[in-house]
């Protein structure tokens, strides 16, 4: 069987989509797989924050969508937390990898006066751990990242620590922040397999972690009850006990800079009515 998946060219998403790759080839060694590059709207035009309707995550999504309503692909590999809140129903997730480390880390230069990232949920956060420092603006993949830091274009960067370790780059983190000093992304450390509503996709289950999936499912209720879809600043992770599921939420109203948290439980078999109701309880 040959199987072609899509994916960014970036660095990080190649490695990311080695990872699916391995997996199906250890599964199914008779597999022939190939590997198609797409460079999206993102990859293009590093310039503009929320000038694009689907908002900055719809810049990274497009194209592979069309891709896979072409046939062009199979699959697509994302990281989780880069897709928009709603998904085509014709592109369902088909598939959840294994957690990585959720958390948010701090990539410094000693002595530093300010603190870059490309997520609005990441800044505002990073404004109440450090009143004295500038938080700007910071687009690119993390290497294009890591050369502005290196430059002393900016002292410091706050970046995944799924895609640092990925990328064999975890030497460089000076800070892992805990999850009460900043909330990750709905989906932050997830691999999301993206395919065609109509197709069987029984190959993908040595990839699929149904832990991850649970979680998932509440993190990205929860975001998407809040219209987190553009650049809406919202953090969510979820965890399991057993059977139960554990939520933590975030949201700031960016009018007011206020914030807004809470927490919520309940069966990991409805896990998106949790993180429904989590979004409930907060907007209230």
């Amino acid at each position: 069987m040959e199987i072609k998946i899509g994916t960014r060219a970036s660095p990080l998403a190649l490695a990311q989509t080695q990872i699916i790759v391995d997996a199906i080839s250890r599964a199914w060694p008779d597999f022939k797989i190939s590997i198609v590059k797409i460079t999206t709207s993102g990859d293009k035009n590093l310039a503009p924050f929320s000038s694009d309707p689907a908002g900055i995550k719809g810049l990274f999504t497009l194209e592979l969508e069309q891709a896979l309503l072409s046939h062009e692909i199979d699959f697509a590999v994302h990281s989780l937390k880069d897709l928009p809140a709603k998904i085509n129903q014709a592109l369902p997730l088909v598939a959840y990898s294994r957690r990585e480390d959720p958390r948010d880390a701090l990539v410094s230069i000693k002595n530093f006066e300010s603190i870059g990232s490309s997520s609005l949920r990441r800044r505002l956060q990073l404004e109440r751990l450090f009143p004295d420092k500038k938080i700007l603006p910071v687009r690119g993949n993390i290497n294009t990242r890591l050369k502005k830091l290196e430059a002393h274009e900016i002292g410091a960067l706050v970046l995944a620590v799924a895609g640092l370790k990925r990328l064999g780059l975890e030497k460089r983190i000076s800070k892992i922040f805990n999850l009460n000093e900043i909330l990750p992304a709905p989906g932050q450390g997830i691999l999301a397999c993206q395919g065609r509503a109509d197709e069987n996709y029984f190959y993908l289950d040595c990839v699929n972690d149904e832990d991850s999936k649970f979680c998932a499912l509440a993190e990205r209720s929860f975001a998407q009850a809040l219209g987190a879809g553009c650049n809406v600043p919202v953090g969510a992770y979820a965890f399991l006990e057993g059977d139960i599921l554990n939520l933590k939420g975030l949201y700031v109203d960016e009018k007011t800079g206020k914030f807004f948290q809470g927490s919520s439980s309940g069966d990991k078999n409805q896990a998106s009515i949790t993180g429904k109701n989590l979004a409930e309880i907060i907007l209230k």
